[in-house]
């Protein structure tokens, strides 16, 4: 017998469950933007399928310039109130703002499987890392804003705008808005055009509800950048994307002296010398391939000592061939539990077909297949698409022309350099001109000590990986990985918020005359 959708799943009966959840934001037919403090049926819809099967959703609703124009306006005005709001007042209602996301947790997580393939394991914990993180936020946030002293913080002079990729809508985006509006801005945020705005809208809604000053609305980057970046007024900026659009984001600031945070991507890399333990880095290799390494700390390289290649080979090749991907919501009988998987689609066909291509122009400049997983190998529904699926590969040697030699493949597409001495191990893994992360697999603790002050990245874990982290944990990225105030934990109210010395105070972070790093 053939797998079958778990019942109570379907696209439809979770979108049904958003009009009834928000009937203010979803209309049976489309999706609302959140603009002028209302919910208005403004934009024109455009298509969109969702990657889990090719089947089509309702799209983003595409505002206008001028639309976006009055959006920013409005949050403009609920900014100079907002920012008189006191602390406590606040807190509760970022707080009210959590519970009632928290009431939705399932169907938010829901939404994420639907819209990018996220498997329920993960969607769910998206979900939990936003409404953990602001919690945590909320009961530090008097001692992040330092009340009662002489380094008391304050709010931005306007609104933080939002412009964020589409794999952690909840974790990131949400999460972050949360401590931006406890710290006393409003905020004006974009929807990603490729996943993710069903989920945004449902959390917005909720957020509106409680009394938050929060404006959501979709549009072509492209014909939006210009509001969302340089309209006079604005506070800060929150951009998390590719190095592309990231270098364009920071060209357009470059003269406006405004507070930013622009998180790019870097080919984040294990380096492998002198190591004997395999079954610990297996352990670390299969969790790695969560979300089919669609996030900026993802390591999808491995440079490998020479004479250890073998044991490597030995290691890595199982752990590849036990990646369970496939259709998110396929069970085996009505009852099942949700698939236990370590990814779903990649976020649209187009991408999947770019992974492949991507390994086909390595092998014919090359580079040695070393794994080659068939889609057929996932768990998916009869006669269903599968074109934004991508099984796990992997390519020794890549040449050096690759296209994917200095950039994050943004998938499951593996490859692995093999070295002679500790220069070219350091030449391999700094790449890309700067990474969010960096590993080390070693026995041998004065070479991590010594390669790892060298390495271009921000976090360095020596026998195991390091993450974007929760909490009191800071963020940040060296080289051409990020632009502006590095944040997580207290660095993150720091960032949204202006200290006694104003807009000329010195953050943690890389800015055009300097770059400033935290304990990490």
């Amino acid at each position: 017998m053939g797998r079958l959708l778990k019942p109570g799943t379907s696209w439809w009966e979770t979108y049904a469950r958003c009009v009834a959840a928000a009937p203010e934001a979803f209309d049976s037919d489309r999706l609302r933007n959140l603009s002028g403090g209302e919910w208005r049926r403004l934009g024109a819809p455009g298509d969109h399928v969702t990657p889990v099967d090719g089947s089509p959703i309702p799209g983003p609703p595409r505002l206008s310039y001028a639309q976006a124009e009055e959006a920013v306006a409005f949050a403009l005005k609920e900014h100079s109130e907002w920012a008189t709001v006191d602390l406590d007042e606040r807190r509760s209602r970022v707080t009210d703002a959590v519970d009632a996301l928290t009431e939705h947790r399932d169907l938010l997580a829901l939404l994420l499987v639907w819209e990018i393939g996220k498997p329920w394991r993960l969607a769910v914990a998206d979900v939990d890392r936003c409404l953990d993180g602001a919690r945590w936020y909320v009961g530090e946030i008097e001692r992040q804003l330092r009340v009662g002293t002489d380094a008391e913080r304050r709010p931005l002079p306007g609104p933080v705008s939002n412009i964020a990729s589409w794999n952690y809508p909840m974790s990131v985006q949400v999460h972050g808005e949360l401590v931006q509006l406890l710290a006393g801005n409003a905020v004006v945020a974009k929807t990603p055009s490729q996943g993710g705005f069903h989920c945004l809208t449902l959390a917005h809604a909720l957020m509106r509800r409680a009394g938050l000053p929060v404006t959501l609305i979709s549009g072509v980057g492209s014909q939006l950048g210009e509001v969302l970046v340089r309209s006079e007024g604005l506070g800060a900026l929150a951009f998390v994307g590719g190095r592309a659009n990231g270098r364009q984001v920071a060209i357009s600031l470059a003269d406006t002296g405004r507070r930013h945070m622009v998180e790019q991507e870097g080919l984040n890399c294990w380096g492998i010398w002198d190591f004997s333990q395999w079954a610990l880095l297996a352990q670390h290799l299969r969790k790695g391939f969560e979300y089919a390494k669609q996030r900026c700390t993802a390591y999808p390289r491995y440079v490998v000592q020479r004479r250890l290649f073998p044991a490597f080979l030995e290691m890595y090749l199982p752990v590849v061939a036990g990646i369970r991907f496939g259709h998110p919501l396929a069970v085996d009988t009505a009852d099942s539990a949700f698939p236990e998987l370590d990814f779903g689609p990649v976020i649209h066909a187009t991408k999947a077909a770019e992974l492949g291509a991507a390994f086909d122009e390595a092998i014919r400049g090359g580079g040695i297949p070393l794994a080659h997983r068939s889609v057929g190998e996932g768990s998916f529904l009869d006669a269903m698409d599968t074109a934004a699926y991508a099984a796990p590969a992997c390519v020794l040697a890549p040449p050096a022309n690759w296209s994917m030699h200095h950039a994050e493949p943004f998938g499951p597409l593996d490859s692995v350099v093999v070295v002679d001495t500790e220069a070219e191990l350091l030449a391999a893994m700094n790449a890309s001109n700067g990474s969010l992360v960096g590993s080390l697999a070693t026995d041998d603790e004065a070479f991590a000590a010594r390669v790892g002050e060298q390495l271009q990245s921000f976090k360095v874990g020596v026998n195991r990986p390091r993450s974007r982290g929760d909490r009191e944990e800071v963020f940040g990225g060296l080289g051409a990985s990020w632009k502006g105030a590095f944040v997580g934990g207290d660095l993150l109210v720091d960032a949204v918020t202006y200290g006694p010395d104003g807009p000329d105070e010195r953050l943690f972070g890389n800015f055009p005359d300097y770059s400033l790093y935290p304990p990490r």
